[in-house]
């Protein structure tokens, strides 16, 4: 398959540029900033948020052998730093493993996204 051309190329580095920076808010905001919700609900939030990461960064171009792991690790750093005062948040386990959960599901759908691109019309 051809890769993308430089536009799109440029559009796919943005979009995953995109979606780091609103990981870093939806990880990394104090507590006191953070709106109540049901239980639960920061599972998905945690799953939709590393799936758009892995598809973003597949689009990017981003190879699955740098980006899976390197999420993966982004996603229990984040836990850890979640629990320091500044932040004001509890670490956990479940979140982190909604996060790979997250990356294989968003993994997954480029596969499908590229498949169905590079088949003949």
């Amino acid at each position: 398959m051809v890769g993308p051309s430089r536009p799109h190329r440029r559009l796919a580095r943005a979009a995953f540029a995109v979606a780091i920076l609103v990981s870093l808010a939806v990880l990394f905001w104090p507590a006191s900033g953070v709106p109540g919700s049901a239980p639960g609900v920061d599972k998905v939030v945690h799953l939709v948020l590393f799936a758009v990461l892995a598809a973003t960064g597949r689009w990017a171009g981003v190879p699955v052998a740098a980006l899976a792991p390197g999420l993966l690790a982004y996603g229990g750093v984040g836990e850890l730093l979640q629990a320091l005062p500044v932040v004001g948040r509890s670490r956990s386990l479940l979140d982190w493993a909604a996060d790979g959960l997250g990356v294989l599901l968003g993994l997954l759908a480029w596969a499908g996204v590229d498949l169905s691109r590079s088949r003949p019309r």
